[in-house]
């Protein structure tokens, strides 16, 4: 069989084939979900007929990406992936939804073929985003595919997509929308009517529509997506449970019965060696076709190890403010991320209208090609760095504290079960941010992320510690969220007057710092409290010693310097801008807790919303200014 070139009319042949390919993986998508009695089967059938036509006609040709943001449809996906022969096709059907095994229920990386894994709706659209980006700064002409499902278009993250394609005229991007009409609950029209014709049109998409179980229909839908200079959208009729005979006519009645639920074995034993089932004609068609005309094959998947030193980027040398320099760590950050987009040319940045605040504007001015603004779209922000990181550009992505972790934390979670490389360095967090007030004075951030489990937390000291950790997370996989405030301080000091953090120290994700060495108390502070810590230190040296240690890894407490500490001095008060229930303080409890250490604790933390202020008014109200760390220490003593 002679594949079809892209504006060619599908003859006989290709027509019958791509009947019996369908066939063949709707027999493989009810023999999965019938065999793990779990699944959503209705979704996988109806898209099925474009699966099918694109893998045999366009990706098996050309290994062009296809991101499937429906993340339910996964037994139709790992169907379309046997029939290619990426898969074992028997492995699959047995292996499916089961403990221990890898094709799990909804799409993963762990699958050959698969490039992302998604689950919650909307995100995959926005990976597939990073990944047309990533083509059109290659200038190369590989389309990139996207998959998503009806009821998924109420997502939000969709409209923020939309935008943002239209932006950057990714008109190399075409998205599939399976248009069945019915999501869980019952029909389109009654769970939540939306026109997504009217709404793609507005957002000045390529807005096509075609019959989703018709082969020539969906294939002059896509040749025609290639003429187009804007993104495009092709919306498919479909009908849930196609081709299944006992699912399809509830599926034409927009009945919700088979989204989410496997046939019974016998329905199943009946439909399988009866409709559905292949005679050996047909699989030796399939065969010859693996054979003979599948030319792309997909790597076997690898996940880079978390943590580990990426060998070809250049993380260049530190910038060092002198003694007695005032600085915000903000301004270190863009300072540094310039100077390693200057090195890496897979450097790249976004941010969600707020450059100039979070200092993305400083990399902008040189590189413009490589700093894209997504607008007020915080959880498209994340989740486009999660595709481009997943097409190796190092991606830093910058918000405010409360906007990130919040805001785009669904997002973030989905880039860590995928162990993506993003960057998420948050500006103006905890009490720093001062005036704007306690809606965005964000004191949780840091618990929002550390339950993740390739997620990694960090909060620079000062300045030149933000230097040294933009320059390591750059340098090392994983995704890193780098919290910072919002106001300016002076840089930390040895005790001989000198930068600590200088182009001598080195940044060891994990390793705390002693600033000052003292007997009688240890005080352990992060962030911009650090300062104050040092400073009270240095202020009652003459009345009693007190040892300051600096944690800026908040998932990996260095007891190696902690507990010699604590058992030299026995007491202890942690300071921190952020609550003391998901942050400095709960970590050091639990990991003295563990260590069996019996330690006299004061924790100094905010403990209830604060109102407007400037940054050190705000942390004398909230209890963690110099003052209230100078009588919690005089008091403990």
């Amino acid at each position: 069989m002679i594949i079809p070139k892209i504006g060619e009319s599908l003859n006989e042949e290709q027509v019958n084939f791509l009947k019996v390919l369908s066939k063949s993986c709707r027999n493989s998508i009810v023999a999965m979900v019938t065999n793990a009695q779990s699944g959503h089967p209705g979704g996988a059938c109806s898209s099925i007929d474009y699966l099918a036509i694109l893998y045999a006609f366009i990706i098996s040709q050309s290994g062009e990406d296809l991101v499937v943001s429906n993340g339910h449809i996964s037994a139709g996906v790992y169907s379309i992936l046997a029939e290619m022969g990426y898969i074992p096709r028997e492995e699959v059907i047995q292996d499916f939804r089961k403990i221990g095994k890898i094709y799990e229920g909804h799409i993963t990386r762990h699958v050959k073929g698969i490039n992302y894994g998604t689950g919650p709706l909307g995100v995959g659209t926005s990976v597939a985003c990073g990944f047309a980006i990533k083509e059109k700064l290659e200038k190369t002409n590989n389309r990139v595919f996207a998959i998503a499902g009806d009821g998924e278009c109420d997502e939000g993250q969709i409209y923020e997509m939309m935008n943002f394609a239209n932006k950057y005229k990714l008109s190399n991007l075409t998205l599939f929308i399976d248009y069945n009409d019915v999501q869980l609950t019952d029909k389109l029209e009654i769970t939540m009517p939306i026109n997504l014709k009217g709404t793609f049109e507005s957002a000045n998409w390529n807005v096509l529509e075609c019959n989703g179980h018709d082969y020539q229909s969906i294939w002059n839908a896509i040749s025609e997506s290639y003429n187009s200079d804007k993104p495009t959208v092709i919306i498919g009729k479909t009908i849930m449970g196609k081709g299944v005979t006992f699912m399809e006519p509830d599926g034409a009645e927009y009945k919700s019965t088979w989204h989410g639920i496997p046939p019974k074995p016998e329905q199943a034993e009946i439909e399988l060696n009866g409709p559905l089932k292949i005679s050996d004609e047909e699989r030796s068609i399939l065969d010859n076709f693996i054979k003979n005309s599948v030319k792309w094959q997909p790597a076997v998947p690898q996940i880079t190890k978390q943590l580990s030193i990426m060998p070809n980027v250049d993380s260049g040398k530190p910038n060092i403010l002198e003694a007695g320099t005032k600085s915000d760590c903000r301004g270190a950050y863009g300072k540094a991320l310039l100077d390693l987009a200057k090195l890496n040319p897979n450097i790249v940045a976004m941010t969600a209208d707020l450059g100039g605040s979070v200092k993305t504007a400083v990399m902008e001015k040189e590189f413009p090609e490589r700093v894209f603004e997504v607008g007020i779209a915080e959880q498209h922000m994340v989740s486009f760095a999660g595709g481009l990181s997943i097409k190796n550009y190092i991606p830093f992505a910058s918000t405010f504290g409360v906007f990130m972790t919040s805001r785009a934390k669904d997002q973030a979670r989905l880039n860590d079960i995928n162990a993506t490389n993003v960057k998420m360095v948050s500006t103006h967090c905890g009490l720093s941010v001062g005036e704007d007030g306690p809606t965005h004075q964000t004191v949780d951030d840091m618990g929002s992320f550390l339950g993740f489990f390739n997620t990694y937390i960090l909060e620079p000291a000062d300045a030149n510690q933000t230097d040294h950790i933009i320059r390591y997370i750059a340098s090392h996989y994983g995704n890193f969220y780098v919290r910072m405030g919002r106001h300016k301080f002076e840089v930390i000091l040895k005790e001989d007057g000198t930068p600590f953090y200088d182009e001598n120290y080195k940044f060891e994700y994990g390793k705390a710092d002693k600033l000052r060495t003292g007997d009688k108390i240890t005080v352990i502070a992060g962030g911009s409290t650090v300062n104050i810590a040092v400073n009270i230190a240095d202020k009652m040296k003459n009345e009693l010693s007190v040892e300051v240690i600096a944690v800026s890894s908040l998932k990996n407490i260095d007891m190696s310097i902690i507990k010699p500490s604590l058992e030299k001095t026995g007491k202890l008060i942690t300071i921190e801008d952020h609550n003391p229930h998901s942050g400095l303080a709960s970590q050091i409890n639990n990991a003295i807790a563990k260590e069996g250490l019996s330690v006299k604790i004061e924790n100094l933390a905010v403990r209830e919303y604060q109102l407007s202020g400037k940054p050190l008014e705000l942390y004398a109200s909230a209890g963690i200014g110099s003052e209230n760390l100078e009588e919690a220490i005089k008091k403990i003593i």
